[in-house]
C-alpha cells in the first residue's frame, strides 16, 4: 500500500507540472525564436523578450523539478502559481481582441485565461496544503519541502 500512496502522491503532481516540464518547456527550447516573438506582444523589444522567455524556461524546469522531487516544493509551487497568473494577464487577455461575443479569438482566450488561474489554484494548494493551519507553516519556513512521499502521520 505505501508504494501505491508514493506512486499516486507522485502522479498527481506530475499532472500537475506536465504543461510545463516537459512540454512547455521543450516548446521554448525547440522553437526559440518564436517564444521569443510572442514575448515581443507584450515587451515590444528583443532584449527585454529574450529575457522573460528565459526567466519562463528557467521558472518551468526548475520548479517542476522542485515539485516533482519535493525539494523546496511549496516555495517552487508558490512561484509557479504566480508565474500562471502573471501569464495569464500578459498573453491571455480575451478583453483585448474585443470579440468576445462574436465567437473570436477573445472566447478561445477567455478559457486560456481561466485555465491558468485555475493551474495557479492548484499550485497553490501545494503550497499551502489544504488547511488553514498549514499557511502559518508556509511562511514560517517557505523553502522547507512538504515531505511529499513520506508515509505515516504528517507534520503538525
Amino acid at each position: 500500500m505505501a508504494s501505491l500512496s508514493i506512486a499516486i502522491a507522485f502522479a498527481v503532481r506530475l499532472l500537475l507540472v506536465m504543461l510545463f516540464l516537459p512540454f512547455s518547456a521543450l516548446d521554448k527550447i525547440l522553437n526559440f525564436k518564436g517564444a521569443v516573438g510572442q514575448a515581443k506582444q507584450a515587451v515590444h523589444a528583443t532584449a527585454p523578450a529574450t529575457a522573460l522567455i528565459l526567466a519562463g524556461l528557467f521558472v518551468e524546469v526548475v520548479m517542476s523539478l522542485g515539485i516533482l522531487t519535493g525539494i523546496a516544493d511549496r516555495a517552487a509551487a508558490f512561484v509557479l502559481a504566480g508565474y500562471c497568473g502573471v501569464t495569464a494577464l500578459l498573453w491571455k487577455q480575451f478583453w483585448a481582441p474585443g470579440d468576445f461575443w462574436a465567437g473570436g479569438r477573445g472566447r478561445e482566450l477567455f478559457w486560456d485565461f481561466w485555465k491558468n488561474l485555475a493551474l495557479a489554484g492548484g499550485f497553490l494548494l501545494v503550497t499551502f496544503g489544504t488547511g488553514a493551519g498549514t499557511v502559518e507553516r508556509f511562511f514560517a519556513d517557505p523553502l522547507a519541502s512538504s515531505h511529499p512521499y513520506r508515509i505515516g502521520e504528517p507534520r503538525p
